[in-house]
């Protein structure tokens, strides 16, 4: 085999498996969707945002700002906005002044939000264990070491 189809041939596996884990990954999100939509009337972003509000007590117990709410969801202040409204609506989150910066909005989770969390969170762990069941506690531990890898790669390549 020449060396040029050798690189083509090496090209077409990398693309492939690019597909391949965004078809998982899309997959995955897939199902979690549909059964958070189907077991507690919610979606991913809801879910998510509860999540990092869950995890923001747990760390420092003071909440999150808008910004930085933003920041790990990875969306617009616009898109925090809207979601915040609505779960602080539905008493699901509080939304202060914060006392180091009057300026700054802080969101909290209120105890009924810690409730519908830690509901959410025991579900998706169950749902996430039975989509990964297939692989053994040995490939899943190489399957994350792999992807780490990748992870490392992806952020070194130049944009």
């Amino acid at each position: 085999m020449s060396l040029r189809r050798a690189r083509s041939e090496d090209g077409r596996a990398t693309l492939r498996l690019w597909l391949r884990l965004l078809t998982c990954t899309n997959l995955v999100e897939s199902r979690i969707r549909t059964r958070l939509r189907q077991d507690f009337h919610t979606t991913l972003p809801r879910f998510d945002m509860l999540a990092q509000l869950d995890a923001a007590e747990d760390e420092s117990g003071d909440g999150l700002t808008m910004s930085e709410l933003s920041r790990r969801l990875m969306v617009t202040n616009g898109n925090v906005t809207g979601l915040a409204t609505r779960l602080v609506r539905e008493k699901l989150v509080t939304r202060t002044v914060s006392a180091r910066d009057r300026r700054t909005l802080r969101l909290r989770l209120t105890p009924a939000g810690r409730r519908a969390m830690q509901a959410m969170a025991a579900e998706h762990r169950r749902w996430v264990e039975a989509m990964f069941s297939a692989l053994s506690p040995v490939e899943g531990a190489e399957l994350y070491r792999l992807i780490g890898k990748l992870k490392e790669s992806v952020q070194e390549a130049r944009p």
